[in-house]
């Protein structure tokens, strides 16, 4: 990734999109959470990446994150991958992810999401639920450029 602003823009706008959870106030927390270094961690369902036919996150990839209104707030690199059971979720990996004090607490925000009206929908599965064996992504990151004081940044990415 380059400094130079006008090499900047045609880099970001070749990256994939990363949106954590959906538009709104929890879109909204986690972003302020990545921003302010408390969160570079993530947990996604292998169901998700099965679902839309994406392949799972790589060591090295890049993504834009983007906020609720889709505009493009920083530019992450992922540094560790690992794919595991819901049931072997670590403290370290729940902490990580910023404002939880552990796993149990972890687990209990992560459930109530992945149960949502809004998550079984996005799924197409009105029954989904999760268990102890259920695979998850557990993605680790790293911000790699701030995108928030650049110009170009300020309109949604399509």
């Amino acid at each position: 990734m380059t400094s130079d602003p006008t090499s900047l823009a045609a880099d970001v706008a070749e990256l994939p999109k990363a949106e954590f959870a959906f538009p709104g106030p929890l879109r909204d927390r986690l972003v302020a959470a990545v921003l302010d270094g408390s969160k570079t961690a993530t947990t996604g369902l292998v169901a998700e990446y099965e679902r839309e036919g994406e392949p799972l996150p790589a060591v090295g990839g890049r993504s834009v994150l983007v906020d609720s209104e889709g505009r493009p707030v920083a530019v992450l690199e992922v540094t560790g991958v690992r794919v595991v059971p819901l049931a072997r979720v670590d403290t370290a990996h729940a902490v990580d992810e910023g404002g939880y004090a552990g796993v149990a607490e972890w687990r209990a925000g992560h459930e109530r999401f992945w149960g949502s009206a809004e998550m079984r929908a996005a799924l197409g599965d009105a029954d989904f639920a999760v268990d102890d064996t259920t695979p998850v992504v557990l993605e680790r990151f790293r911000v790699v450029a701030d995108l928030r004081g650049a110009g170009w940044a300020s309109a949604p990415l399509a």
